[in-house]
């Protein structure tokens, strides 16, 4: 029988096999390629070190950025909140005393962790990729085997380049067919999410595979990947093939001349083998989706834009009806409200799931030469400085200016209400982020997750909507490549 990518990544990057002790299985121990770091959850990794008189095993093959804490205007000026402050300043005294490279705040190369990483070609096909922040996940679409851990696996890989895991069962997400226009790769993971729950994935390697996805640019890909922590599972992955040699090729860190064609012919064999089995599938087709949007305090909690907000009754499960009750009073919705009727105060456009310059470039195609609706507040954040830079150079800058649409610097921003980048309480946002939480965005904020698409028309009409809504409708070449490989 064959190995499906995940478990081809998996066996060759073992440096020891568990034994069998009893009944039970122990770990195997994994080398690590590539470990990235940020503020947050390195703090006591890097102290951990210090108090065990270690040095950082290979700092080559660590990379650190200024991402969460980071506020995103007047970063010149000295950071106002002082825990974000200190988190910062810790960061760069650890990463200058055990010698990791470390991009902050004005760096060209700044950003998001999990943009930046694919950006200067770090993140590369069968590669194990780990970080201290749970959307690791988002480096599968390049397949490699990316996930997050804690604060002491933080330290232990820090210290041995290397991860005491227990193997993963494995999942394959199959989508056929043809997105319709105005429907993206965000759609796909809702869609998803909706269909096998917030812990359908728990305990799975989720492959992503199939015409659909086939046909997805890596943006769209590292998209569905990034969400895949919010189906339960440890990590989801995309088969690399042509699309993503496209991508790499020719980035700072990515093989060159006969190395790149080396590693190429080693990358086209990372595919899951015709007679491999996988221990779940799931079945999903493009053809019939739509724009998606939650309507509650989970990822899970979705329904197309075009219905309504379900009431406690649909569920058959007890739980689900409570979960559903207990979402509708903290959403302030009442079941068998149309989607499409109801208001946000704000549009958020950024976060690691969707601020790059495709998000950008799509979204900013359905506001040109348009107003925003007046009411709303609408804030779009690039992940990092290098998609900032390279947005600018094509006017999307203005195009979001023009509209009425704060533009910020690089940065986790909203996604996660840090520094003032929040919600007030009651306040309604339709997000492009992962996470829709309670609190999430701000104390008492109340947050719908969507597609760049769908936050930008949102913003145009006030109310949750699609780009087929606005009068005229956008250009049909744009709506119908969006989030399409080229």
């Amino acid at each position: 029988m064959g190995n499906t990518l995940a478990e081809k990544v998996w066996e060759s990057h073992i440096v020891r096999k568990g034994e069998v002790v009893g009944s039970e299985a122990q770990p195997d121990l994994l080398y690590i390629d590539l470990h990235l770091v940020h503020e947050v959850t390195s703090p006591q990794a890097f102290e951990g070190l210090r108090l065990a008189g270690r040095k950082l095993r290979r700092p080559d093959l660590t990379i650190a950025t200024e991402d969460h804490n980071t506020p995103t205007l007047d970063i010149h000026k000295p950071i106002a909140d002082p825990t974000s402050r200190t988190q910062i300043e810790t960061l760069r005294a650890n990463c200058k005393e055990f010698g990791v490279r470390l991009h902050s705040l004005g760096d060209a190369e700044q950003g998001i962790v999990h943009i930046i990483g694919p950006q200067l070609g770090l993140t590369q096909p069968g590669n194990t990729v780990v970080c201290g922040d749970s959307h690791t996940s988002t480096h599968g679409a390049f397949g490699a085997l990316a996930m997050g851990i804690g604060t002491s696996e933080v330290e232990h890989v820090m210290a041995t380049q290397t991860l005491s895991l227990n193997p993963f069962k494995t999942m394959a997400i199959n989508v056929e067919g043809t997105l319709k226009p105005g429907v993206t790769s965000k759609d796909i993971i809702l869609a998803v999410i909706a269909k096998i729950g917030t812990g359908g994935g728990q305990g799975y390697v989720l492959e992503y595979r199939g015409s659909a996805i086939r046909a997805l640019s890596m943006d769209a890909r590292m998209t569905i990947c990034n969400m895949s922590i919010e189906a339960g599972a440890r990590a989801g992955m995309v088969a690399p093939d042509e699309t993503t040699f496209q991508y790499l090729q020719d980035r700072p860190h990515a093989p060159q001349g006969a190395d790149w064609d080396a590693a190429v012919e080693n990358w086209r064999a990372l595919r899951t083998d015709d007679d491999a089995v996988f221990d779940a599938e799931v079945f999903l087709d493009a053809n019939e989706l739509e724009p998606f949007v939650t309507w509650g305090t989970n990822p899970g909690q979705g329904v197309s834009l075009s219905q309504a907000v379900p009431s406690p009754d649909d569920f058959a499960d007890e739980n689900d009806k409570a979960a559903c009750n207990r979402a509708l009073e903290y959403m302030a919705l009442e079941a068998g409200t149309l989607m499409k009727d109801i208001r946000v105060d704000t549009v958020f456009l950024g976060s690691c799931t969707n601020s790059r310059i495709e998000d950008l470039r799509i979204a900013a195609d359905i506001i040109r030469g348009r107003e925003k609706d007046p009411a709303i507040r609408m804030m779009v954040v690039p992940g990092s400085a290098r998609v900032r830079l390279e947005a600018e150079a094509e006017g999307l800058d203005q195009v979001f200016k023009d509209f009425g649409a704060e533009w910020r610097f690089a940065g986790c921003s909203m996604c996660l209400g840090m520094n003032p980048d929040q919600l007030a309480p009651g306040e309604r946002c339709a997000s492009t982020s992962n996470r829709n939480f309670e609190g999430r965005q701000g104390k008492g904020g109340r947050t719908h997750l969507v597609s760049p698409v769908v936050a930008a028309a949102t913003a145009v009409r006030g109310t949750l909507s699609s780009p087929s809504d606005l009068d005229p409708l956008p250009p049909a070449a744009h709506l119908a490549s969006t989030n399409h490989a080229a």
